[in-house]
């Protein structure tokens, strides 16, 4: 039986913000018409900001390179402050390695960071 999206829980950060409502919504909607879900600002697992769980161990995808260091084969740390996101290896110490998936992550948190301000 398939879930249907209106009878979901809310979650607390989406309670308390009603922006992040609006685009968690809008993004799930848009992903069912083809979004590429890495392009997304919202994280439609944790229903937050993504730049505010970027760190989880679920947002690391070997298999496109999202947080994910090929030459190491291991997981990226993520740093996030209020106005930027930043990836390193804790292996090589590459810092943001250069993948077309890593700076799709990088942009996105960095679009999160700015759509969390603007409210």
């Amino acid at each position: 039986m398939r879930r249907r999206a209106h009878l979901r829980l809310v979650t607390s950060f989406e309670a308390e913000d009603s922006t992040l409502s609006a685009v968690l919504g809008a993004e799930d909607l848009a992903e069912e018409l083809g979004l590429d879900p890495h392009a997304r600002v919202t994280c439609g697992l944790h229903r937050c900001w993504l730049h505010q769980c970027v760190t989880s161990p679920d947002h690391v995808i070997p298999v496109t390179g999202h947080r994910w260091c090929r030459p190491c084969r291991s997981p990226l740390e993520v740093f996030v402050n209020e106005t930027t996101a930043s990836l390193h290896c804790p292996r090589c110490g590459t810092r943001t390695p250069d993948t077309a998936a890593n700076r799709q992550l990088v942009r996105a948190c960095h679009t999160s960071i700015a759509a969390m301000h603007a409210q």
